[in-house]
């Protein structure tokens, strides 16, 4: 490692790949500038930040901290007592000793970094008198809605109703059921807890970091530079999607591989988050309008038996996988910003987690909206009503079921409806925008340059 690197930042993330990939992409950034990054994530994540793609090089490190909890307790099953007693109180502990370590070895931290659900960060970085700063790893909107829910509760109207209106300066209207779920008096107390939290301590941060970019979320921008600002770096995405690719080669890639012998524009691209899973009705129900439509093409990651929150994926129907073999590819797993930047794809039907709606966005791809908790519902109605680049798939009243009708009605009308082409041409406008944020005189570029000079101590 270089002796001349003087820039060092600490980044803490919970252990959600969710949270963890748009740090360490954040991370790549800071590296390109020259700046040192170790990120710290809990011990029982080890195996899988070494296991995974992330591989550490000389101006990234990982560093790994004690929760509290033994080692082989389920963390999910667990997650109340996880965020709300040993996180704040054992993972503040053994991060200030990560910090005396880092810095017993010479590298002086610039700065601490942690992500909106590790709040207690803050104190940790006052108490060794470093600068501290916050990556909001949701959407601008849905920091809009925290900080205006949790700051003045009595506001908003019946949380009960999921059809009752909500007006919020800055944003468009909004019914209860747009609104994140951890504010609803139906999801478990600690999401709810520990937003509070994180919204209530955003004074002692130095900086608010969002992962989105000011061309597609100004207005929130702008209603929050009156309240507690936040400066937008992204969109956080592999660089690798603002690179043209007429047509990607990866003979190691079964997906890549695959979609390269498909038309342009043919393909359904169905994947729903490494938590979210689909019940065994609407497993069956998605599967057999596949099955029925000869003219449907798609590719579909699905991890087979597996479990999110105490909820089994369901069983694929029994013949589905030989009807639909010339078709279709099931995987258990893609790289998806490749998948979306590839020709092939005409929609991605997706849950609408931050992440995946960014990478969306970037790769140009109009969306089939079926969020299911947390921020999802947010981000669905902005790619929805807001940014314009899809449908909203819902379940029925009666039962809360999701129909065939209802997924032939989104398929139809994002791949051949009357708004189909709008909505391409609106989603070619964000991929534009995107890139342009990322430039070096873009907006994200800008503020990062900015911050990087700050924690130097230089003029910008």
């Amino acid at each position: 490692m270089s002796p001349t690197i003087q820039t060092h930042v600490l980044m803490v993330s919970l252990f959600y790949q969710g949270h963890i990939n748009p740090m360490l992409r954040f991370a790549k950034v800071l590296n390109s500038k020259g700046v040192h990054v170790t990120i710290a994530t809990t011990e029982h994540a080890s195996d899988q930040m070494q296991n995974g793609s992330w591989q550490r090089d000389d101006l990234l490190d990982f560093g790994y901290f004690a929760d509290g909890l033994e080692l082989g307790l389920d963390r999910d099953k667990n997650l109340d007592i996880l965020l709300e007693e040993y996180l704040p109180r054992d993972g503040a502990k053994n991060i200030s000793n990560l910090i005396d370590f880092i810095e017993n070895k010479g590298k002086k931290l610039s700065c601490i970094i942690g992500n909106c659900f590790v709040p207690w960060v803050a104190s940790v970085a006052k108490a060794h008198n470093i600068p501290c700063g916050m990556l909001w790893v949701q959407s601008c909107a849905t920091y809009t809605i925290s900080y205006n829910y949790f700051k003045n509760p009595s506001n908003f109207p019946s949380l009960s109703d999921p059809n009752n209106m909500v007006k919020i300066d800055g944003l468009p209207l909004l019914r209860v059921c747009d609104l994140p779920t951890y504010v609803l008096p139906s999801t478990p107390p600690h999401f709810r807890n520990v937003v509070a939290t994180t919204i209530n301590t955003l004074d002692q941060f130095d900086w608010i970091f969002g992962s989105s970019f000011n061309e597609i979320e100004e207005i929130f921008i702008n209603f929050m530079a009156n309240h507690k600002p936040i400066s937008l770096i992204g969109p956080l995405v592999p660089p690798t999607m603002f690179e043209e690719q007429n047509h990607i080669q990866d003979n190691n890639d079964i997906c890549i591989n695959w979609l390269n012998k498909q038309k342009p524009s043919s393909i359904i691209y169905i994947a729903l988050g490494s938590i979210s899973v689909l019940s065994q009705g609407e497993t069956d129900v998605i599967a057999s309008i596949l099955e029925d439509d000869n003219k449907l093409h798609f590719l579909w990651v699905r991890k087979e038996g597996e479990k999110g929150w105490g909820r089994k994926m369901g069983d694929l129907p029994k013949g589905f996988l030989d009807k639909t073999k010339d078709r279709g590819l099931i995987v258990s797993w893609c790289c998806q910003e490749k998948v979306l930047m590839h020709p092939s794809i005409q929609c991605f039907l997706t849950h609408c987690g931050w992440n995946s709606t960014l990478e969306a966005i970037t790769g140009g791809v109009p969306v089939i909206a079926y969020p299911d908790w947390t921020d999802q519902v947010t981000n669905a109605k902005l790619l929805v009503d807001v940014f314009n680049v899809g449908v909203r798939m819902r379940k029925s009243d009666n039962g809360g079921e999701l129909s065939k009708d209802e997924v032939k009605r989104c398929i139809s009308e994002v791949t051949q409806g009357p708004n189909a082409m709008a909505m391409k041409n609106q989603a070619i406008k964000w991929k534009e925008g995107a890139k342009n944020a990322t430039l070096p005189n873009g907006s994200s570029s800008k503020i990062i340059n900015d911050f990087i000079c700050e924690i130097k101590g230089e003029v910008a």
